[in-house]
């Protein structure tokens, strides 16, 4: 308390200098209407920036939650889209699917916690795992695309093989020619991906739509694998030379969305049950 007393003491002059000051200020303020004016619409003008950067940072500090808020939106909306696209199959209209068969895909929203797009072979690592009900096996999608599947885990992560892997293939299908390939990272650029086994004789143009076939249980059907960027053909080969833009951007990836076939084990033991037979 002392030292504070003994600055306000060899302050003394400075403190009055500035109360007199403001003092004047004050003054020239309230009698002078120009001068009023004036600090009015300064004072407006500096409260109002001071408000906008307020918001804004409130705003940024906000954005994590939002983000999280939007992918468990979309986690809900997939689970339905795909419920729908399920229970109404391209088939006979005879053909209904059982409620089991329209159910048969549930989604986990995840967020990335690392992921690498530099390497011939890539991962990603998750921050859910075996208590979360990840297994290894299961197909994992962005908000836009096809992202990979899950590798291994533990209880609290898993590392999931990115399609940006050298071994890593796709059962893709063209929207428009209706022709089933494999899409497969050439290990060049993270953009890119190539799709393979298209017959020259099917029609292929720019911008045609690449999606998940029905001949995997990785994947739901109809997830977006990319979009044709360019068509050739591949030399002394009866094959488009197709290279499509991915779906997924790997490079701001921040939320993912596994997916569990409730019924591949099923299939795939009645799969392996017929191939032992042979």
């Amino acid at each position: 308390m002392g030292e504070l007393v003994d600055f306000f003491i060899r302050s003394r002059n400075f403190i009055l200098f500035v109360l007199l000051e403001v003092l004047c200020f004050y003054f020239i303020i309230n009698t002078s209407n120009y001068w009023s004016a004036t600090f009015f619409n300064t004072s407006n003008r500096y409260a109002a920036q001071v408000l906008a950067w307020s918001n804004a940072a409130n705003q940024y500090a906000s954005l994590r939650q939002v983000n999280a808020d939007l992918a468990l939106e979309n986690q809900q909306l997939n689970a339905r889209l795909t419920k729908l696209l399920q229970s109404k199959p391209a088939a006979p209209k005879e053909y209904q699917a059982d409620s089991a068969f329209a159910d048969r895909f549930k989604f986990v929203v995840a967020k990335v916690v690392n992921n690498t797009t530099q390497f011939a072979n890539n991962y990603i690592t998750i921050d859910k795992g075996t208590d979360d009900g990840i297994r290894p096996g299961m197909g994992v999608i962005s908000p836009t695309g096809v992202v990979g599947k899950v590798k291994v885990c533990n209880q609290h992560f898993s590392v999931i093989t990115s399609i940006l892997h050298s071994e890593f293939l796709v059962s893709s299908k063209l929207v428009k020619a209706g022709e089933i390939g494999s899409a497969k990272w050439d290990g060049v650029d993270p953009h890119l991906i190539k799709l393979d086994a298209i017959p020259r004789y099917k029609p292929v143009s720019k911008g045609d739509s690449v999606v998940t076939s029905e001949f995997n249980s990785t994947f739901p059907p109809g997830i977006l694998v990319g979009r044709v960027r360019s068509v050739g053909v591949q030399p002394n080969q009866t094959f488009h030379d197709l290279t499509l833009n991915l779906a997924t951007n790997f490079s701001n990836l921040s939320f993912v969305y596994v997916v569990e076939n409730r019924l591949q084990a099923e299939q795939d033991q009645l799969e392996k049950q017929v191939e032992n037979e042979k």
